[in-house]
């Protein structure tokens, strides 16, 4: 997220609901785990819940483009698809590589562990 800040004035992290995953809280309740971590300094930063399509969202609030990571090649084949769907409703995407101390993780590995700990 600090190089998305680096490229853009202001960033929303918008915590979406995937049909395809469980994540066993609703996207408000993540998207206030995630203001929780943020510096209160990143006052360009505002995050959000929506379980919209992301183009609908960013149309609505004029927001210009779409900021995704991508891990490796598999990620960038599924996000090349929804960067082309997303581009067909008026908002581009811009590709950011993870960094490699992170291109490891998954919110299925992180869903997965949190779950063990608690056991």
């Amino acid at each position: 997220m600090s190089r998305a800040r680096a490229l853009f004035d202001e960033v929303v992290v918008l915590v979406a609901v995937n049909s395809g995953k469980h994540p066993g809280s609703d996207e408000e309740e993540r998207a206030a785990a995630v203001r929780a971590v943020l510096p209160v300094e990143w006052t360009s930063v505002t995050v959000a819940a929506w379980s919209g399509l992301t183009a609908t969202y960013c149309r609505l609030r004029d927001v210009g483009v779409i900021v995704r990571g991508a891990r490796n090649t598999t990620d960038l084949r599924a996000e090349y698809q929804l960067a082309a769907m997303n581009q067909s409703l008026g908002v581009p995407t811009v590709f950011l590589p993870v960094q490699p101390e992170l291109a490891a993780v998954s919110s299925t590995a992180v869903r997965t562990l949190g779950a063990w700990r608690a056991e």
